[in-house]
């Protein structure tokens, strides 16, 4: 039971974050979710100051607000100062963990209370974190209610702006053209990064959010230019990483976060090489192929 707990949990962060993760490539924006997890310590200082205590939910509002207005600052240093997207991103994180830090020194510096200790989670202790009723009776883990609640959400998401999420991703200027609000969308899109990424730390730790983030939507774009067929190969990716991570986890008596990292890396890899068109079998005999003086 504590196998398909851990493996639930991992598919189910796969699978939100996946989806998300296809429009984050197809945007450029593959980091975004790197810079939230290091830009949201002001926002878990300025809830523990607010409330004073430390208390998860209130952490996770603070993280999530301030994670939501590191999309938001992104955005406008690309839109407003002519910054490319990875240098926005760059400077937005560097600014805001350097602020969490200065917080954390002049107005907490005898508390423990940066994100490793606050907010980021272990994958490991899914199954011991319970939902338990008054009543007494144990639900299973809080962590999967959390997370099937933000998959339907996502899912929601993408099901009622597929049209609109599509268009604003390949065609900007078409978009526009059609009266289609590019920088509504693309909010609506950081937002949603946003929040599942920040609810995702606590359960499976910021490592683990942000391969699946990339890693699986990546490895889909290898294999695939459409966009429905793209998100399919990332939904099945993310569960065959989640379980085949897992038992290799066990085998090894290893890390499961990092085993699961292990395992997306290895799927990239046969992606790379044996991808249709875009992998390097393919470039290698195309191009002997082309060479081939014909007799």
């Amino acid at each position: 039971m504590i196998a398909f707990w851990i493996i639930l949990t991992g598919a189910l962060v796969a699978i939100s974050c996946g989806l998300l993760g296809c429009y984050l490539i197809l945007r450029k924006m593959s980091m975004v979710g790197d810079a939230i997890s290091h830009a949201v310590l002001p926002g878990i200082v300025i809830a523990f100051l607010m409330s004073g205590n430390r208390d998860p939910v209130i952490m996770l509002i603070g993280a999530g607000g301030i994670g939501l207005l590191t999309t938001f600052i992104i955005e406008y240093f690309h839109t407003k100062a002519n910054l490319q997207t990875d240098a926005a991103i760059g400077v937005t994180f560097t600014l805001l963990f350097a602020i969490g830090i200065i917080l954390i020194s002049v107005f907490a510096g005898k508390v423990d209370i940066d994100q490793d200790c606050v907010l980021y989670g272990e994958i490991a202790y899914v199954p011991i974190d319970l939902w338990i009723l008054d009543s007494g009776m144990v639900m299973g883990p809080r962590p999967v209610y959390i997370l099937s609640i933000i998959l339907i959400l996502v899912l929601l998401f993408i099901v009622l702006g597929y049209k609109q999420l599509t268009v604003t991703a390949f065609d900007p200027s078409f978009a526009a053209a059609i009266g289609i609000s590019t920088t509504l969308w693309h909010y609506l899109l950081m937002g949603a990064v946003s929040l599942t990424t920040v609810a995702s730390f606590e359960s499976v730790g910021a490592i683990l959010v942000v391969a699946f983030l990339i890693g699986p939507p990546a490895t889909a774009y290898l294999l695939t230019e459409d966009l429905k067929k793209m998100m399919t190969i990332t939904v099945i990716l993310g569960i065959c990483i989640s379980v085949f991570g897992y038992w290799l986890a066990y085998w090894l008596n290893a890390s499961i976060a990092g085993c699961m990292t292990v395992i997306l890396g290895l799927f990239f890899l046969l992606a790379f090489i044996f991808a249709p068109k875009s992998g390097l079998f393919f470039k290698y005999f195309h191009r002997r192929t082309k060479h081939v003086i014909p007799v």
